[in-house]
């Protein structure tokens, strides 16, 4: 997206962070303040209401959370027909952003294993499944390498729920990191379990350097 021809009320767009299948992170300044923002937006101009309502969702799954490492929007705003998720920008970059100039030893991968066990219980304590677990979402300070856990999306409240067959290549998740019984092809339901699946995944990621089932077909994945 060119985003010279963006134009939002009191931010100037800085540059693009992430353009994906439904939205678009940029990095931008508040106007009103000079204060550094991320700033996510729907990619489609008349975005549907599952759309908006995920949008609304990741913004109020968030508020009540008292867990350091979760990054708490400042504000969801309207925007034209869409919405705008408003976040601080405090100098972290994704992951999987992250590994393309930086290489990790097993001692460090470790550790980011370890910091994001705890960070999934705390989730777990406040009965959130988080379901989108992967270097993604996962972001690294690149000067202290804190972490950060982003995109509550499509994450449940529930403690446990029941997944139905779906089209693989429609699956909310990464097909990649999904556990078997978030696909619906298990007659298992959802709970905690599933994040510590897909966080198995990313940590045989950044050890190895590759996933642990590579396929290019959704349903042989």
């Amino acid at each position: 997206m060119n985003i010279s021809l963006l134009q939002i009320d009191d931010y100037q767009i800085l540059e693009t962070i992430h353009e994906g299948l439904k939205s678009l992170v940029f990095r931008a300044q508040r106007v009103s303040d000079n204060k550094p923002i991320i700033l996510k937006l729907l990619r489609s101009e008349y975005p549907s209401f599952n759309e908006l309502l995920q949008f609304r969702h990741q913004y109020s799954i968030t508020q009540n959370l008292d867990i350091p490492e979760i990054v708490k929007p400042l504000a969801l705003e309207k925007y034209h027909s869409s919405l705008i998720l408003v976040m601080p920008d405090q100098g972290y970059l994704s992951l999987s952003d992250y590994l393309q100039n930086h290489s990790l030893s097993i001692k460090h991968c470790l550790k980011i294993g370890i910091k994001l066990t705890e960070i999934l219980q705390g989730l777990y304590q406040n009965r959130i499944i988080h379901k989108d677990i992967k270097p993604a979402n996962i972001l690294i300070h690149p000067q202290t390498l804190d972490l950060q856990l982003i995109d509550f999306s499509i994450a449940s409240l529930l403690p446990k729920e029941t997944q139905i067959i779906q089209n693989p290549n429609v699956l909310e998740g990464t097909l990649a990191y999904i556990s078997p019984e978030q696909t619906g092809r298990m007659n298992r339901g959802i709970d905690y379990r599933t994040d510590y699946y897909s966080l198995g995944v990313t940590l045989y990621e950044l050890i190895t350097g590759k996933l642990p089932f590579e396929a290019t077909d959704a349903m042989e994945l």
